[in-house]
């Protein structure tokens, strides 16, 4: 992923609008997904610029925070399985699926869909 890239951190006071991407489970405001989609997934997600879209590709349901900052090096990054992606703040657990577009794309490139609401561990 690109390295170098941030993600806006959401402040506090618009913590119940905050929503979190149901592939990659980075956590962003409505509008931060509008303005620039996912910082990591936008290819396959296709949010920038469409609120139907982000409707589907996000979701307010999700457990825990993790702030990561240096996500090639940390532990709990490889773990939840964001090490390859930007810094930002990440959802510990997301409640919903991907589009089946989406699942659909990801099996046409060999990738296997896992769900982050921790109910497919390895």
């Amino acid at each position: 992923m690109a390295s170098g890239i941030t993600a806006a951190i959401p402040a506090q006071a618009r913590a119940k609008q905050l929503r979190a991407c149901l592939l990659c489970s980075i956590i962003q405001t409505p509008a931060d997904f509008r303005k620039s989609g996912c910082p990591n997934c936008e290819e396959l997600m296709q949010m920038k610029g469409s609120p139907d879209r982000i409707q589907v590709c996000t979701t307010t349901y999700f457990d825990g925070v993790i702030a990561v900052v240096d996500p090639e090096q940390s532990w709990v990054a490889r773990w939840q399985r964001t090490s390859k992606y930007v810094r930002g703040m990440y959802a510990v657990r997301v409640k919903g699926r991907v589009p089946d577009d989406v699942e659909a794309e990801l099996d046409a490139r060999g990738i296997k869909y896992r769900p982050r609401d921790q109910t497919d561990q390895d």
